[in-house]
């Protein structure tokens, strides 16, 4: 028994630590695009060390959130930084920008800002492996949309991608969360939502130029879309995996997804 409660305190002792040893900054970027100034969260891991180099996951919110959500303690980012040896950063997405340049509002630009600004200060200020083999970036819901939205338009830039119950076609809702403040009304601008909705840029992805992970829950009620994205990925012979268990649109799903996503990232930084 004392043994027992021994090693029991050994261990919490080693977690509280290295959790404590892990560094977690909040930076602000100032984007020339937008003319301001974006908060983002940067957690490195136990033991970083400038003489060696980092694998960077981007890790995007939803909307209505921000750049604080994926970073508080329940939802395990720190432990997953130190159990993989890796760099995370999450921006701010605005409330309900979906990560597009606005065709509507020239003020919101966050393509822009995650794909050339966010990047070139991460890479100048922290030692990251400073290519594609070393950048993933994934999200939830909105920020689902948004990771494969930028990862399949900017293929030079990442080299992995992921969406855990990502509004992948935003087509079937054409008059919720805003939308339409960045691509005008379907009705008056068809154009705008079939060029700058996930489904339709899977002619950008040829086999294995990505490595792609979508998770989303049965429950959830983007579950449809996705499954539909995931078939027309393999009717395109895109290769993929695809996760969908019981599950809605919550943080109860998103923390246990997030952990798949980790693995799959791992494995492709690994090769």
């Amino acid at each position: 028994m004392k043994l027992k409660l021994f090693l029991t305190t050994i261990i919490l002792f080693s977690f509280s630590f290295s959790a404590f040893a892990i560094q977690l900054d909040t930076v602000k970027i100032f984007s020339k695009a937008m003319q301001k100034e974006i908060p983002a969260i940067v957690i490195i891991p136990d033991g970083y060390s400038k003489n060696e180099h980092y694998p960077v996951v981007y890790l995007l919110h939803g909307y209505s959130g921000n750049y604080t959500n994926w970073a508080s303690e329940e939802r395990g980012t720190k432990f997953l930084a130190d159990t993989y040896n890796l760099i995370f950063v999450m921006p701010d997405g605005g409330y309900s920008s979906w990560y597009f340049d606005s065709l509507m509002d020239s003020t919101v630009r966050y393509e822009t800002f995650i794909s050339r600004e966010l990047i070139e200060f991460v890479d100048k200020n922290y030692s990251t492996i400073a290519t594609r083999e070393g950048r993933a970036i994934s999200g939830l819901s909105m920020g689902g949309h948004g990771a494969l939205y930028l990862a399949f338009r900017h293929q030079d830039i990442f080299g992995a991608t992921g969406s855990m119950s990502g509004g992948v076609d935003i087509r079937p809702f054409p008059d919720r969360w805003h939308t339409v403040q960045h691509l005008g009304t379907y009705a008056e601008n068809p154009e705008n939502w079939e060029q700058n909705t996930v489904i339709n840029l899977t002619h950008l992805l040829t086999p294995n130029s990505l490595a792609i992970i979508i998770d989303c829950g049965t429950g959830d009620f983007f579950y449809e879309i996705n499954r539909a994205l995931h078939e027309k990925l393999k009717y395109n012979n895109i290769p993929h995996d695809f996760i969908s268990r019981p599950g809605v649109h919550n943080w109860d799903y998103w923390e246990n997804a997030v952990k798949y996503q980790m693995l799959f990232f791992n494995e492709f930084f690994r090769r």
